[in-house]
């Protein structure tokens, strides 16, 4: 089908229309944001300041109380959504999965998420968030600016790799390169935890062609298309159109992602672009629900 784009009101059925002419049940999304509302407000404010690890403005386009938010993704038709939260510093994780613990347990369709921090406690209290029922972890080596391979941190990549739990990874570079973002200092970890389940978010923006790469040398590594392929990504980080045949070979381990509600443009648009790169029903399906659902253990609805 060919989405018609756009922030108005009829934007719900028109996500719900393309999921359905797909022959889906909904959407699995494996990256939206939901934080403590004092550390949302402050990530807002640095987006609306256009900070230096931005360097464009970004409007956000679900600014709303998180309520709203959460029913906005079930209006969508989103069956799974995760809560990507993540410290800049230390003595802040722990923190941050206690919120999230309590999210999850009072919205159903949120996949229990939590994060880590390279900090003397951090193998604890994963264990303790594993323990607790996490599903998904989120790692941001930009914001954070820590190395994945600080020492601190090699007993948590083995805790989440002997447990099977994903870790979403924004380890690629854009919108602005880090320290240790590319795909040098995350392959080292893989080559020393191969089972790990790492989820490169952003499809590894902007070095795509070597965080596919790392997904054809390691069968554990998945990639989001969070904010990939759109408008907005592409006018400073174009996909390469050359890849687009690896991208398709790697259909069953390419998952849903959209930043929501952190993005400067609708829901839709991320949908539209997707269907743009002409890669077939059955790629759309995989990607937009079939491979989350199945990472995620997530059961198909009882028939109507």
């Amino acid at each position: 089908m060919a989405i018609t784009t756009g922030g108005d009101s009829g934007e719900a059925e028109r996500v719900r229309g393309f999921w359905r002419e797909l022959g889906l049940p909904g959407l699995v999304d494996v990256h939206t944001h939901f934080m403590p509302k004092q550390v949302m407000d402050k990530v807002w404010a640095y987006f609306d300041s256009a900070g230096p690890l931005i360097g464009r403005p970004w409007p956000i386009t679900y600014r709303s109380e998180e309520q709203a938010r959460v029913e906005t993704l079930r209006a969508f038709g989103v069956r799974r959504f995760s809560a990507m939260l993540y410290p800049h510093k230390p003595q802040m994780a722990a923190w941050l999965n206690a919120w999230a613990a309590d999210f999850a347990a009072r919205t159903p369709d949120c996949l229990h998420t939590a994060t880590f921090f390279p900090e003397p406690d951090a193998a604890d209290y994963v264990t303790r968030a594993i323990a607790d029922g996490a599903r998904v972890f989120k790692a941001h080596l930009q914001v954070g600016a820590y190395d994945p391979n600080d020492p601190l941190l090699d007993p948590v990549w083995g805790l989440l790799a002997d447990a099977g739990i994903p870790v979403v990874t924004h380890c690629g570079s854009g919108p602005m390169p880090g320290k240790h973002t590319g795909p040098g200092p995350i392959g080292r970890v893989l080559d020393r935890y191969p089972g790990l389940r790492l989820i490169v978010a952003h499809m590894g923006m902007p070095e795509y062609r070597e965080f596919l790469d790392l997904a054809d040398r390691h069968p554990q590594v998945y990639l989001d298309t969070t904010m990939a392929f759109t408008d907005f990504a592409e006018r400073d980080a174009p996909f390469p159109r050359d890849e687009l045949a690896r991208l398709a070979a790697l259909g069953d381990r390419i998952l849903l992602g959209s930043d929501f509600p952190n993005i400067p443009y609708p829901y839709v648009d991320a949908l539209a672009a997707l269907e743009r790169l002409d890669l077939g029903a059955p790629w759309l399906r995989a990607v937009c629900h079939d491979n989350g659902a199945r990472l995620f253990g997530i059961e198909e609805p009882a028939a109507p």
